[in-house]
């Protein structure tokens, strides 16, 4: 069976093959998916059809599930995700995983093309130039051509296993093209990163979901890399380029140039914008050359690497305690204030406030990196008339929040279309209501953005004060439908928190317990905690002195609350909708059920 050249999609009937037949088909499946992940992820010049690749590899998902027994450890089907792993262990590398001397300046690449000369004995030195990716650096081996693991850097000898994960990204081949030179183990050094465009639409997703967004693209990678759930990672945009080999049983080749072509025929990829010189010219045109690019390029690099070409005189230069002396990395100076808009989203906040936030080009600002900036609301986006796509200048308002300065006119170029909320919550689909200049999503708890900030602002110590329970935490818990709503936290066993994702037994218990421990709030406390829109410390406390108890609070009306000093309509309002929605009534009548025992203030109190 051969399913590279015209793949046959005319299968018989699962239950009519014998084991042997299977294991055949399976086999040749799993050469034909490897051949053509390898065309169109690394390659680009795919040879067959979405629809036909995507039925020859649920042939194989079939052929698994039905013969159990046929399941490899390289099969196609585990980029998928797998079972989580219950921690990361630690890996050692096959060789250390030096950093590199990095610079701004150019008389340091001077100094160090005339170290590498004195070394030599001669005038000319040839270097192999290279982008440099802004990802995580990784180890990846191979043994007699089969993935064997993969790690993070860690601390140069010791790294984290991280194969799980790394077995989802499609561009990463789990055997290797040619076995030539592959024999035993091989160990390769490579860059995780993720696309521009993937990068803002990942942001994207989690700004719809009440997350904090990543801060770059180098960030997301290392953050997701290290997850214990490799579900999490699978699908994401992230890719792998490969650029030096580490150790090898077999005799390496004499050259890095040729160590690349080496790579290259193994499958694994490497970057097209590698190149080569012999001379301070030669490395300035290309550092230039990637400095003007590096904006159009779909992933962030930061500069170039230039590596001494011949191995030998690599060896004669050797390495310093943290990074060797036969390369070095000039960076480009950072991108600083002024940066394009890549995309424009509404963020639910715990109260239902719908907020349009810009999702930036990552950008230095006052040697922080930014990649969100607040636009407000609706009324603020139409006065700037900040658009996808625009220029613009990012300040961070009293020194912590970015927020658009202004937008930069761009002469000759054609503008997105304005900027409009939208009509439905982006999170659960509701439909959105304006109140002056503010939209919002009155789902409540049924809307699980708003569900995930409000646990964490449950949870927070001026609120009910519940230890280790955060965003991350807070967000596993809703997306895996172990909570539902704020009573749903008191249902939770030792069990449930242990499946989490970071959690052991000792942690699983320590979060439990301190969850149950909150069960006597102070009643100011309590009504911090539910996140009533417009109902901050300072009202919580306010309304607690006036009515007392709970029930008291929960049968005063809005005129009767609107009637206490500095108390205004809007708060009013809010109070009174928040204990008269149906949805709000049982998550409290369920807490109650569970033990909360909300303490009453004392002193004498309004009747409702």
């Amino acid at each position: 069976m051969d399913f590279r050249s015209k793949p046959d999609t005319n299968f018989r009937n699962i239950d009519d093959l014998t084991e042997k037949e299977a294991a055949e088909e399976a086999r040749a499946l799993r050469d034909g998916i490897n051949y053509h992940d390898h065309l169109y992820y690394v390659k680009n010049a795919p040879k067959i059809s979405d629809a036909v690749y995507d039925q020859l590899f649920q042939r194989l998902e079939d052929l698994e599930a039905a013969f159990p027994d046929l399941k490899t450890e390289d099969s196609p089907t585990v980029r998928i995700g797998a079972e989580p792993v219950s921690k990361l262990t630690k890996i050692r590398h096959a060789a250390p995983l030096l950093s590199l001397q990095a610079t701004l300046e150019c008389k340091a690449v001077e100094s160090f093309l005339r170290t590498a000369r004195d070394k030599s004995g001669t005038t000319s030195v040839r270097y192999c130039l290279e982008p440099k990716f802004d990802g995580l650096s990784v180890e990846v081996v191979y043994h007699d051509g089969r993935f064997k693991h993969g790690s993070t850097r860690g601390d140069g000898m010791v790294g984290e296993d991280i194969s799980h994960n790394l077995k989802t990204i499609r561009s990463l081949p789990l055997c290797l093209q040619e076995a030539d030179g592959a024999s035993g183990r091989v160990a390769v050094r490579a860059e995780v990163y993720m696309s521009r465009e993937g990068f803002v639409a990942l942001n994207r997703q989690r700004v719809e979901r009440g997350q904090d967004t990543f801060a770059n693209p180098r960030n997301a990678a290392a953050g997701m890399m290290r997850q214990l759930e490799s579900r999490n990672v699978a699908g994401k945009p992230f890719d792998i380029v490969f650029y030096e080999i580490l150790a090898a049983d077999s005799q390496l080749p004499p050259t890095h140039c040729e160590v690349l072509d080496q790579l290259s025929r193994w499958g694994l990829r490497v970057s097209p914008l590698n190149d080569s010189g012999s001379s301070l010219e030669d490395i300035r045109a290309f550092h230039q050359d990637l400095a003007k690019r590096r904006d159009v390029l779909d992933y962030e690099i930061d500069g170039i690497v230039v590596k001494v070409d011949d191995h030998g005189l690599r060896d004669e230069l050797g390495n310093r305690h943290r990074n060797p002396r036969w390369a070095i990395a000039w960076k480009f100076e950072p991108c600083e204030e002024v940066t394009t808009v890549a995309d424009i989203v509404v963020q639910v906040g715990r109260t239902g406030i719908l907020t349009p936030v810009a999702l930036l080009q990552p950008v230095d600002v006052g040697g922080v990196t930014v990649s969100r900036a607040t636009l407000h609301n609706a009324n603020e986006v139409r006065r700037k008339d900040i658009r996808v796509g625009d220029c613009v200048r990012v300040i961070r308002a009293g020194d912590v929040i970015p927020e658009i300065e202004k937008r930069i006119g761009q002469k000759g170029s054609k503008r997105a279309a304005p900027f409009s909320m939208p009509r439905r919550c982006p999170a659960c689909g509701s439909k959105v209501q304006r109140k002056g200049a503010y939209y919002l999503c009155n789902a409540g708890l049924s809307c699980p953005a708003q569900l995930v900030t409000r646990l964490q602002h449950f949870a927070s110590r001026d609120a009910m004060d519940i230890k280790h329970l955060g965003e991350h935490t807070a967000a596993q818990l809703v997306e895996r439908g172990l909570v539902h709503d704020l009573a749903d936290l008191y249902g939770l066993t030792v069990e449930d928190l242990e499946s989490l994702d970071g959690f052991a037994e000792r942690s699983a218990k320590q979060l439990h317990d301190a969850i149950q421990g909150a069960k006597k709030p102070p009643l100011d406390r309590f009504l911090y905690a539910l996140g009533i829109r417009h109902v901050g410390q300072r009202v919580a406390r306010q309304l607690a002195n006036e009515y007392g108890a709970l029930e008291s609070l929960a049968a005063a009306g809005q005129q009767d609350i609107g009637n206490i000093p500095d108390i205004g309509k809007e708060t009013a309002e809010s109070v009174a909708d928040f204990f008269a929605d149906h949805q709000n009534r049982d998550v409290l009548n369920r807490l109650y059920k569970a033990g909360m025992d909300v303490q009453p203030m004392p002193g004498k109190h309004r009747q409702p």
